[in-house]
């Protein structure tokens, strides 16, 4: 591991590598290990604004001639240092708390390696409409707003009452009627989950492999009693 510690330090040492505005490097590598990997900041509070409001997970896949590799080194570096991943069930993991947005993966496993993948993640976006707990008609279309530097490679929004829609990120995004579940006779309250995600293509990986960071970010509104359901 003395080389990928080297590569760890020599990207600091290069100047503001490991900084918010760093770019996407797809590193170098054997180009034998396939990897499937994946940065996901959860917030801990509703429409977070800070890093250190986020909780960071890592989930990689990794293999080997379509076998899972178990052995190894993988390490994610940010500005909050190394993170060393386990292996358990099928993939590696670990976790950090706040958000570094600049992530480095470096794979070692015996004679096949992949080392100074860098994604540079998308910043934190924050909602700025509805505000939060606001009431919303549901049988009307809800405007959503966020505030966020620059445009992500992908964004979706989530929300209790459907899984998923791929959206431009655009900062703005109308919602079409009945895509919020409202009661009969009750308030419901529902949760807004937008995930914006920056990716980058490992030179030094197997071909179809991917290294991505997401950020996602939550706001609850309430959806107003609708009696003639």
């Amino acid at each position: 591991m003395a080389g990928l510690a080297g590569t760890a330090v020599g990207l600091v040492a290069c100047g503001g590598n490991l900084d918010p505005g760093a770019g996407n490097d797809p590193g170098t590598g054997t180009r034998t290990l396939a990897i499937d990997g994946t940065v996901h900041a959860s917030p801990r509070l509703i429409n977070a604004s800070l890093a250190s409001d986020f909780d960071t997970d890592f989930t990689v896949q990794v293999s080997l001639n379509n076998q899972t590799v178990t052995t190894g080194t993988l390490t994610i570096t940010s500005v909050g240092g190394k993170s060393p991943l386990t292996y358990h069930d099928g993939r590696w993991s670990g976790s950090a708390p706040g958000y570094d947005e600049v992530y480095v993966l470096d794979v070692m496993s015996g004679p096949d390696s992949i080392a100074g993948v860098r994604v540079d993640g998308p910043d934190i976006h924050v909602f700025s409409t509805p505000s939060q707990g606001a009431p919303v008609d549901t049988t009307m279309p809800l405007t959503i707003k966020w505030h966020r530097d620059a445009e992500a490679n992908t964004a979706e929004l989530r929300a209790d009452t459907f899984e998923r829609i791929t959206i431009p990120d655009t900062g703005a995004y109308a919602l079409a009627s009945g895509s919020l579940k409202a009661d009969k006779s009750q308030a419901r309250l529902q949760t807004l989950r937008l995930l914006r995600t920056n990716r980058v293509a490992p030179s030094g990986a197997a071909a179809g492999s991917t290294w991505q960071v997401t950020l996602e970010n939550r706001l609850d509104v309430v959806a107003q009693p609708q009696p003639e359901l």
